[in-house]
């Protein structure tokens, strides 16, 4: 029941305490502001320190009797075997134990203590290393010599435990104990600082013969360029200059391909310049940079152009510094040797030495990188090489059937389904001519028509025929040409030409009818005109004005028809130069309108077809109507000017609007012409639109009166 004081009528059994709404805590807002007075990680260390309190030490304890230190012993010891019982891999529990031994004098529980420790992990050999050091602080020799001989037979493959073996037995003075020693680690082929210890052990007693024969074991169990290197010092130390070149020499033998040889051939080098003899280190330099791949020969360049420049001529200088542009160039091909580029650059430094069987060996070496893919684009520049290779045999060193090979096996290597290059071929024809090989020459080229067709090859072969005179191979070959190309109007006006140089006139005619008559032509006005040019060099001016009548039935160029009327024009001057001298001047002046007359009727004729047919070329009437004008003019007072004056538009300067990308737009000038046709057009539609306006106006004003 709850008291009189919490409850109410009004709620029945309930408290107020369980009527009462309960709001959530409210959130504490973190002050995030800084602080006025800032602390450092410093400050906090140093008070941290200031407020440790002192370590608590146990008291110290004084023995006083032998029963106390009896009790202490015992203590200790068990303290210490109850460790090792617990952590019998710990190291150091052994070692504290043992030391702590020795401490107390008892050597012979200390050595009991080492040898469990040893028993228990032999391999470790900080721990023989200590057992060791134990035996001689404490001078007990014999017993720590039989530590040591244990220790090394047991871990031989430790070289501290040797070291320290012999150091225990030269500080003794036994040194020939420390030799045998040696011997018994040699036995085992340590790494080079074990052999050279032993040989400085040696040089300390002055054993040289011994030291001597241990470099000869030590080059054969560690066959390397350091090593033969040290043995040569060795010996030019003692001053024996004839065994130090032996070395060298051996070493050279053995090792010329090692990755070391580089260091190796400095260093005998530079031991010949010591010795005074630049002749055997410039051999020496010179046959190191022909074995050592270049590019691990850097070092041995710089150091070669240092010699030479010391003590070489001016050729020799020279050569060094070729050597180290080869050097370069040579690791530039090694890293892209599909640049041929640095193929070129090569090859031209070589011909400037002029070594013959280089510069092939560079050749070959260079063609011998075909481009990845049989795309003409990749072989280009490739294809120079080759060129180049053939021309130097050729020239240089004048080998014939060299430069055959060369031609032939380029031409073998080129892919002609897929592309060709005409250079080749032309050159290889070229040099069986030069070689007065003309049934060679002729094969070259009937192979190239034959496999690789191209207008180039055309050209050369029949120039070649045509300066040897033989006319029928031309026309056979004009005849290939067309069956190839027959679009190709150079070739029908050259073959035309050819038959007109030999007066052959109909032939010449005929080879225009079957080039005009093609479907297809490349250029045909170059065509027409030359066939128009041909009729009228020939003087038939009926042939010619049918011809120009047969080309406006193809094409209706403002070009094609000023070219006609100044034909026209021009026919008069060539009519009176196969007139006698002693016609009538009247005649020639008739016969000058009548020209004049026949030009006029074209321009006319034009003038109709722009009117009527093509009213939107606007411009190309403009310009003929121009050149009918300036020829009017040239006429003098034959001409009459004002017939075209009549004729000529108006230009007018319109603007027209032009639609950007971004949707914005902007006006662009251009020029318009105003025929005067559409002018009177333009005047009678501006009236019809007056007039009905006006009529409109007036039927307006009425309905408003009424």
């Amino acid at each position: 029941m709850a008291s009189g004081k919490d409850s109410d009528r009004t709620l029945g059994y309930m408290t107020r305490k369980d009527t009462e709404v309960k709001l959530p805590r409210p959130t504490r807002v973190k002050n995030k502001t800084p602080a006025p007075v800032q602390i450092t990680a410093e400050q906090i260390l140093r008070e941290a320190r200031e407020r440790q309190e002192a370590e608590i030490r146990p008291p110290k304890q004084k023995i006083t009797d032998s029963t106390e230190l009896s009790d202490y012993r015992l203590r200790r010891r068990k303290e210490f075997e109850d460790q090792i019982r617990r952590a019998r891999w710990n190291i150091q529990v052994w070692m504290k134990y043992a030391q702590w031994e020795e401490s107390q004098k008892d050597y012979a529980r200390a050595r009991s203590v080492w040898e469990r420790a040893i028993e228990g992990d032999y391999r470790n050999h900080t721990l023989w290393l200590k057992y060791a050091e134990f035996e001689m602080k404490n001078k007990f020799v014999n017993s720590a010599r039989n530590v040591w001989d244990r220790a090394v037979t047991l871990l031989p493959r430790v070289d501290q435990l040797w070291y320290k073996y012999i150091h225990m037995e030269e500080i003794l003075g036994n040194i020939a104990g420390a030799r045998q020693i040696f011997e018994r680690w040699m036995q085992w082929s340590p790494d080079q600082q074990g052999w050279l210890s032993f040989i400085k052990f040696e040089l300390r007693y002055n054993e040289i013969e011994r030291a001597r024969s241990i470099y000869e074991r030590f080059v054969l169990c560690h066959p390397k360029v350091s090593a033969y290197i040290r043995f040569a010092k060795f010996e030019m130390k003692g001053g024996e200059v004839a065994r130090a070149r032996h070395v060298y020499e051996r070493a050279t033998e053995k090792l010329a391909d090692d990755e070391e040889a580089e260091t190796l051939f400095v260093a005998f080098a530079e031991f010949e310049e010591r010795c005074k003899e630049p002749e055997r280190a410039r051999f020496i330099y010179k046959f190191a940079l022909d074995h050592i791949p270049k590019g691990r020969a850097e070092d041995l360049y710089k150091k070669f152009v240092a010699f030479e420049k010391q003590y070489g001529d001016k050729e020799g200088i020279e050569d060094a510094i070729v050597g180290k542009r080869r050097f370069q160039y040579e690791d530039e091909v090694r890293k892209n040797p599909l640049n041929y580029d640095s193929w070129f650059d090569y090859v031209r430094l070589e011909e400037t030495v002029g070594n013959k069987d280089r510069i092939r060996e560079i050749y070959e070496r260079a063609i011998a990188n075909i481009p990845p893919a049989e795309e003409k684009r990749y072989w280009q520049r490739y294809i120079y090489l080759w060129i180049n290779y053939a021309l130097y045999e050729e020239i240089e060193t004048e080998d014939v059937e060299r430069t055959r090979d060369v031609y032939r096996e380029c031409l073998k290597l080129i892919p002609h389904s897929k592309f060709s290059f005409a250079k080749i071929w032309l050159l290889a024809a070229q040099f069986e001519i030069r070689q007065l090989n003309l049934a060679g020459a002729r094969q070259i080229l009937g192979n190239a028509i034959g496999k690789a067709p191209k207008d180039k090859i055309f050209k050369k072969y029949i120039e070649i025929e045509l300066q040897l005179g033989n006319i029928d191979r031309c026309r056979k070959l004009y005849e290939r040409y067309l069956e190839w190309s027959p679009e190709n109007c150079y070739a029908w006006s050259k073959y035309a030409e050819l038959e007109r140089s030999l007066a052959e006139t109909e032939r010449a005619r005929a080879i225009f009818e079957l080039a005009i008559s093609q479907p297809a032509l490349d250029m045909p006005e170059l065509l027409w005109k030359a066939y128009i040019d041909f009729e009228i060099a020939e003087g038939e001016l009926e042939r010619t004005r049918a011809l120009y009548e047969r080309l406006l039935d193809r094409t209706k160029h403002y070009k094609v028809w000023v070219s006609f009327a100044k034909f026209e024009a021009s026919a008069a001057e060539q009519e009176e130069d196969e007139e006698e001298e002693d016609q009538e001047e009247t005649d020639a002046i008739e016969r000058k309108k009548e020209c004049i007359r026949r030009a006029r009727a074209i321009f006319e004729r034009a003038n109709s077809y722009y009117k009527d047919s093509a009213p939107e070329l606007k411009e190309e009437r403009a310009t003929l109507l121009e050149d009918w004008l300036n020829m009017e003019t040239n006429f003098g007072n034959l001409g009459d000017v004002s017939v075209v004056q009549s004729k000529l538009p108006k230009k007018l300067k319109k603007r027209k609007p032009i639609t950007r990308e971004d949707g914005s737009t902007e006006y662009e000038e251009y020029i318009d012409y105003l025929y005067p046709e559409e002018s009177q057009t333009t005047n009678l539609k501006i009236l019809e639109a007056a007039y009905k306006w006006k009529k409109q106006k007036l039927a307006t004003s009425e309905e408003e009166y009424d």
